[in-house]
């Protein structure tokens, strides 16, 4: 049985419009890899670490790489909307199908919380009079209207958010490297190379304090895997697909190493600190006047294309998992632009139940969010690479057909970045300031748990393991 029978035969019916065209889904996958944890986040990582934050973010670069070349195989196997838990549910149980798909719905939610409360601080920058909730709820209803229209329209809000960061992010560098080479601007005379191990070294604080900012590189990670949930509305997923993940690398050697590089190399490391974007800190360095300014629209639509990214995702996880009997059957209907507008509609209910916390309680909230985001996002990497894993097993036991993109090695990159993913959860739990995040999904888990023990009394069809499909052995 080919791959393309298997498309047919096993995946649920879907419904969606194959309304994403190459160039978007190119742009997502883009757009996915740059958000406000590098343009913000990466403030504190430097530091915290000095110029080593470069190679940490190269490392957990190399295991995203891994992750997304394992769910690449998964994809062109079955290319399915809402893949995580589909994958989970077919090769590690309906349990974690379950799981994976509520966990990774609240991954989605709390960082909508974050991003509309991050977007109304940038537009108070320029309109300091504004209520800072009525940016948070202007951006919630344009993003929800544009998520309700048709899947085109939020293909073509994303690839023109993605373009704006991307584009920012290759003027920095250029202006960085003519800054190194030709020595103008008010930075020339203190800009060099040198300055990634003249101030006390490349690890001035030590390897260890280094490795302690995995986490927040993590989540600097978070949505790259968002191209696996367009599967099922990519006009072309077995060309498109395949060329997202594979240009992968490169965008994080340009955008985030060699951004970071660049960045550093103009403006020594000391003189960074949290709560400071790298990028106008280098923008203001080199003397550039409208800098800040330029820095803050990037970095709010950064935060925009995230929260839109949310909303869609959120709709298309609760209809896989009403699809499966394991969430309100309401959640399985398609609005007449076949956009799951329902599950869409309450997903952005609760984001801004989080506009209305974020307002209320103190700045450290807000990091709290994006640590359980985090959390909830490595979840779902280690269920992607876990499904690759028992896939792989059954390709070669003859009882699954081949995928038509292998990831190279097997599964040993995946067992690789499965213990990669477990050091950095240890990480987390040895912070007692993140450690927070691993209280919240235990509680979390808790509520899941509860949750299957009545979905398995109601309707214990849904909580079994479907048959495996016979295939002719392979060989």
């Amino acid at each position: 049985m080919t791959s393309a029978q298997v498309d047919t035969e096993k995946a649920p019916g879907e419904g969606y419009e194959r309304g994403l065209g190459s160039r978007q889904v190119q742009m997502i996958a883009i757009g996915g890899a740059i958000g406000v944890g590098l343009f913000l986040g990466a403030g504190a990582n430097i530091a915290k670490a000095g110029p080593s934050i470069i190679l940490m973010y190269a490392l957990a670069g190399v295991i995203i790489f891994f992750i997304m070349r394992a769910l690449g195989e998964l994809l062109l196997y079955r290319p399915v909307s809402g893949s995580f838990a589909e994958y989970s549910r077919e090769f590690l149980g309906p349990f974690f199908g379950y799981f994976t798909g509520w966990t990774y719905w609240l991954m989605w939610v709390v960082t909508g919380m974050a991003e509309l409360t991050a977007a109304a601080i940038y537009i108070h920058y320029w309109f300091p009079d504004i209520p800072q909730w009525v940016s948070a709820l202007v951006f919630l209803v344009l993003l929800f209207v544009a998520n309700l229209i048709s899947v085109k329209l939020f293909g073509e809000i994303e690839f023109w958010f993605s373009m704006v960061k991307v584009t920012a992010i290759i003027g920095m560098i250029v202006i960085g490297v003519g800054v190194l080479t030709l020595g103008f601007s008010q930075a020339g005379d203190t800009a060099a190379v040198s300055n990634l191990w003249e101030f006390d070294g490349f690890f001035p604080k030590g390897i260890g304090s280094s490795l302690m900012t995995l986490q927040g590189v993590m989540f600097a990670y978070l949505a790259v895997e968002l191209v696996g949930v367009t599967a099922g509305e990519s006009e072309n997923p077995e060309k498109t697909l395949p060329k997202a993940i594979n240009t992968l690398p490169w965008r994080i050697a340009l955008f985030y190493v060699g951004a970071l590089t660049v960045i550093l190399a103009v403006v020594k490391w000391t003189e960074f600190a949290e709560g400071v974007s790298p990028f106008v800190e280098a923008f203001t360095v080199i003397g550039i006047p409208a800098g800040a300014g330029i820095v803050n629209f990037v970095v709010l639509t950064a935060a925009l294309s995230s929260c839109n990214s949310g909303m869609y995702s959120t709709g298309r996880m609760l209809r896989t998992l009403a699809d499966n009997g394991e969430a309100p059957r309401v959640f399985n209907r398609l609005s007449s632009t076949r956009t799951p507008a329902i599950g869409i509609a309450v997903s952005v209910v609760f984001m801004a139940i989080g506009v209305v916390l974020n307002y209320l309680v103190p700045e450290r909230a807000f990091g709290y969010v994006t640590s359980v985001a985090t959390a909830a996002g490595i979840w779902t990497w280690l269920m992607i690479l876990a499904s690759h894993v028992r896939y792989r097993r059954k390709v070669v036991a003859g009882r699954l057909p081949a995928s038509s993109f292998p990831a190279p090695g097997g599964s040993v990159c995946s067992y690789i970045a499965i213990a990669f993913l477990l050091f950095v959860t240890c990480l987390i739990a040895y912070d007692a300031d993140a450690r927070v995040c691993l209280y919240v999904m235990a509680g979390w888990a808790v509520a899941l748990g509860i949750g299957w023990a009545v979905l398995k009394s109601r309707n214990p069809e849904a909580t079994e393991r479907p048959g495996e499909p016979e295939f002719e052995k392979i060989g």
